[in-house]
């Protein structure tokens, strides 16, 4: 009931160009949307990221992937039983496509029909508390007898909960690491049930990549990203729940919010995100009734950078200066960029993209930019 169709199949050369593009130096899933619309390929673009990076100003040469450690990612693939699927092909999550950051090739293991139907993600604390875990438990088994797949990080704490109380109906877990990177390791076991049933396990690293602290907000935004809504059961302050919740608001994703006790902090979280505006959740009910209107209506792409005009193919050095300039480490929007530099936004584009191959650009969320 969720479904778009995607009949479409990359070639085999064009997936391993596609890999050895992403797995290339500073290059993140916007600037290989940007590259790949530009250039028209991914080997077009592979041949012409040095001169970009040396334009941005690169201390050094940058490390481009090669063919053969593309080719070794793909048999190590081959041999988890992992498919790497490009945003266009059946078994790609389809509200996963919708954001701005969509991993351009996703590593896919399991049952790829169930990562086609409607899901709803369910995050909390990883010291959560009996009443927590009974309820995440209970919602979760909820949504799945009500046709939904829950997707969850593997975590521990709620994360598990959910997942465990829906292997039969199927349920997604998301990984930081790699597919052979299990975290936490004990988790590896209740992996092997998900997978075993109906479930399935996606993650936008290769295989022997271990998962580091700052991979999980990268996991999260998949969470959130592949899902209809996000259901907060547990959360502190400052928790990667909240960190969940903020990326799917900033995804136009539903964000829902169970309720706890004044004086329990892991529910402190979850309570201050009713205050701003999240559902209040005490049941399932809760929750499908806010989504059923969204299930009805068609996954749309929504109007990207790279649906605009072409980039300009080298901008003058003085216009590139002049946008450097005004770039500085303080977040800007490249709205704000290309309305204060006074420039067309197809050179302004240009120079961040030269600048972030070349290692000086980091994007944040909301289309904000800054100078590293």
């Amino acid at each position: 009931m969720d479904a778009i169709n995607q009949p479409a199949k990359i070639t085999d050369a064009e997936r391993l160009n596609r890999l050895r593009l992403i797995r290339s130096d500073n290059v993140g899933p916007r600037t290989f949307r940007s590259l790949l619309n530009h250039f028209g390929g991914a080997r077009a673009a592979l041949a012409h990221l040095p001169d970009l990076a040396r334009r941005g100003g690169a201390a050094r040469a940058m490390r481009i992937c090669s063919e053969e450690d593309a080719r070794a990612e793909l048999a190590a693939c081959d041999r988890l039983g992992v498919s790497l699927l490009a945003p266009e092909e059946a078994g790609y999550p389809p509200r996963l496509t919708t954001i701005d950051d969509a991993p351009p090739l996703l590593g896919v293991r399991g049952a790829l029909d169930t990562l086609m139907r409607p899901m709803i993600a369910i995050v909390g604390s990883r010291n959560a508390s009996a009443a927590g875990l009974k309820f995440a438990s209970k919602l979760a088994h909820e949504l799945g007898d009500a046709g939904f797949i829950v997707i969850s990080g593997l975590a521990r704490g709620i994360d598990q909960s959910a997942h465990r109380a829906t292997v039969g109906s199927g349920t997604v877990a998301v990984l930081a690491g790699g597919h052979d990177r299990i975290y936490p390791r004990e988790h590896e076991e209740l992996l092997a049930a998900i997978l075993g049933s109906n479930g399935a396990a996606i993650s936008e690293m290769p295989p022997g990549h271990e998962p580091r602290a700052r991979d999980f907000p990268r996991r999260n935004r998949l969470i959130s990203g592949a899902a209809l809504g996000v259901v907060v059961v547990e959360a502190a302050q400052r928790s990667g729940s909240l960190i969940t919740a903020r990326m799917a608001n900033e995804q136009g994703r539903e964000v829902f919010a169970v309720p706890g006790s004044p004086l329990d902090p892991r529910a402190a979280g979850a309570n201050d995100l009713i205050k701003q505006g999240a559902t209040l959740v005490t049941e399932a009910a809760d929750v499908i009734e806010a989504v059923a209107p969204i299930v009805e209506r068609p996954v749309m792409l929504p109007l990207r950078e790279d649906d605009e005009p072409p980039l300009i193919e080298d901008p003058d050095a003085d216009v590139r200066a002049h946008v450097t300039r005004l770039l500085g480490p303080s977040p800007v929007s490249i709205d704000d960029l290309i309305r204060i530099a006074g420039i067309s936004p197809a050179i302004v584009r240009m120079v961040l993209l030269e600048l972030e191959l070349a290692g000086r650009l980091e994007r944040h969320g909301g289309g904000l930019v800054s100078l590293i």
